[in-house]
């Protein structure tokens, strides 16, 4: 076991699993990461299982010091990590000694930022999750954002199975910066009128600053209904978008209630959470059309990727190799820099 010391929190700082699947009949939200391919990406490249709890980090990071090595991934979103005042890189495992301080100068692109260590978070889970629901109090650590001066324990159990070094393929990287956002119309889509479907899909939205972990509301051309947005109460799946009385869409995401009773046009393919997950307040978002069959292709291939690169890890992780680590300071600037010799 390590631990890790939080000298400064951040904006919003929370400890996240994939989420607390199978209690939405007693109405308790699933929660869980919004990006779930960065959090799913930096569990593999260490070696973890995929649902091993991380830090979910919003817009402003924290300043946070190992207490023992410890081998970490930062994915997502960019805040320009550094390690020790070095900037490291994304999507990439990295060896903290002892006394090592990794901490963020700021908001580059994207909104999230993933901060994954070997063995993962060690939290006590409720519900059989470790994932933080700030609603209701429950969860991560102590149900709440972390704070300077908490502490987290780490398991350094797995640290001997890490490979320094590897990253994510270039091939995989997301694009967080796309606007496009592919949808399946329904469950409600009669609900609406042929001009409001059409408003929908052709014209761009604005997330408003009413965006956080429940849900977007976003700004754009008002959506008509034919006679009223009030429904029965359904489930609300992840990336539901609801459509009120107002007009403009809300799009539903981890922290989402588990019913509601306004019509919902259309649904965000699971592929495209991610990217929804990283747009922030007074970016644009367009929403495009596709089947059923196209969004399962796009899932299945999704998931072929996620395997193959737990695979391009294994294969790494049984090299024999020796990797030499240098701190280099180029015009002022410090630099990590890594020399592998491979046997």
């Amino acid at each position: 076991m390590g631990t890790i010391q939080i000298k400064q929190a951040g904006m919003l700082t929370t400890v996240q699993d994939l989420g607390r699947w199978g209690f939405g009949r007693f109405g308790m939200p699933v929660a869980g990461v919004m990006d779930e391919y960065a959090a799913r990406v930096a569990n593999i490249l260490l070696g973890n299982k995929e649902n091993t709890p991380v830090l979910e980090i919003t817009l402003m990071g924290p300043t946070l010091t190992f207490d023992a090595e410890t081998a970490f991934v930062v994915s997502g979103g960019d805040l320009q990590p550094h390690l020790n005042n070095a900037p490291i890189t994304l999507w990439t495992v990295y060896q903290a000694q002892a006394g090592d301080t990794l901490s963020f100068a700021g908001l580059k692109n994207g909104c999230r930022t993933y901060l994954a260590v070997t063995g993962g978070f060690q939290v006590e889970t409720v519900m059989g999750s470790a994932s933080t629901y700030l609603r209701g109090k429950l969860g991560g650590y102590d149900g709440r954002a972390l704070k300077a001066g908490d502490v987290l324990l780490t398991d350094q159990a797995e640290s001997h199975k890490i490979f320094p070094g590897c990253s994510l393929p270039s091939n995989a990287l997301p694009h967080q910066n796309e606007e496009t956002i592919r949808v399946i119309l329904g469950p409600q889509d009669d609900a609406f009128t042929r001009q409001g479907i059409d408003v929908f899909l052709s014209e761009p939205y604005t997330v408003t600053n009413e965006a956080d972990r429940m849900g977007y509301r976003l700004d754009g051309p008002k959506i008509e209904h034919k006679s009223g947005a009030d429904i029965i109460s359904d489930g609300i799946a992840p990336g539901a978008i609801q459509v009120p009385a107002h007009g403009t869409p809300i799009i539903m995401l981890a922290d989402r209630q588990t019913t509601g009773g306004y019509t919902k046009i259309a649904n965000v393919i699971s592929v495209d959470l991610s990217t929804v997950a990283q747009k922030k307040p007074g970016e644009i978002i367009r929403f495009k059309q596709i089947s059923i069959r196209e969004a399962q292709q796009l899932y299945r291939e999704r998931e072929q990727q996620l395997e193959h690169l737990k695979q391009f890890v294994c294969h790494d992780l049984e090299r024999t190799q020796h990797i030499s680590r240098y701190l280099v300071t180029i015009n002022g600037q410090p630099y990590h820099v890594s020399v592998e010799e491979v046997k």
